[in-house]
């Protein structure tokens, strides 16, 4: 099971994941709404700190090519994109996409599935970023393919083992569920928990 620690923000948080075998390393970038916004020098530096085998995701909402061709030069390995993926982009990309659904846009599922550009999904509540599950059961008739399948919102160290039985994924992707109480950013105690749970 490929575990996804989204939304880092120093390079401090790096070593939470590499002292856990993480996959996945998700970034936001060109999205000041967001708590966990970060501009590509921020990003670069994480990237630096991360462990050469933890794959680096870039995480933006509606992109612009040119965004996407920013993140592309920076070295990012996959560009997760919510919301709209701009006309043409896969002409002018060799980055992998990974699309995000929430469960207002699950419709959509079958205008990307087979699109080659798309190298796996991540399946999300309706708000993304809120810290909410979603009803699991929507995800049922979602068909597999050799694309990767991740499941996002709301995850925690105590519902993502029960969540992994009953969506049976190939990775769970938490922002949220791993962050600090009463202060800024991850928590490297949480992302323990976290990955234990979803490893035993």
């Amino acid at each position: 099971m490929k575990v996804k620690i989204c939304g880092l923000t120093s390079p401090k948080e790096a070593e939470y994941l590499n002292r856990n075998y993480v996959d996945f390393a998700g970034m936001v970038l060109f999205f000041p709404k967001s708590k966990r916004n970060i501009n590509l020098e921020q990003a670069k530096s994480i990237m630096e700190a991360l462990d050469y085998q933890v794959k680096t995701v870039a995480v933006v909402v509606s992109p612009t090519v040119e965004q996407v061709l920013e993140i592309q030069k920076t070295g990012f390995d996959f560009v997760q994109i919510h919301s709209d993926i701009p006309e043409g982009l896969f002409d002018k990309i060799c980055i992998p996409v990974l699309k995000a659904f929430n469960v207002n846009d699950l419709n959509k599922f079958e205008e990307y599935h087979k699109q080659d550009g798309i190298a796996g999904y991540v399946f999300d509540a309706a708000d993304y970023g809120s810290g909410k599950t979603f009803d699991w059961s929507l995800l049922k008739d979602i068909p597999r393919d050799n694309k990767l399948f991740l499941l996002a919102g709301g995850l925690n160290s105590e519902n993502v083992a029960e969540a992994v039985q009953f969506v049976k994924p190939d990775g769970v992707d938490v922002s949220s569920g791993v962050e600090c109480d009463n202060c800024k950013g991850k928590d490297g105690a949480k992302i323990d928990g976290f990955v234990k749970a979803v490893k035993k």
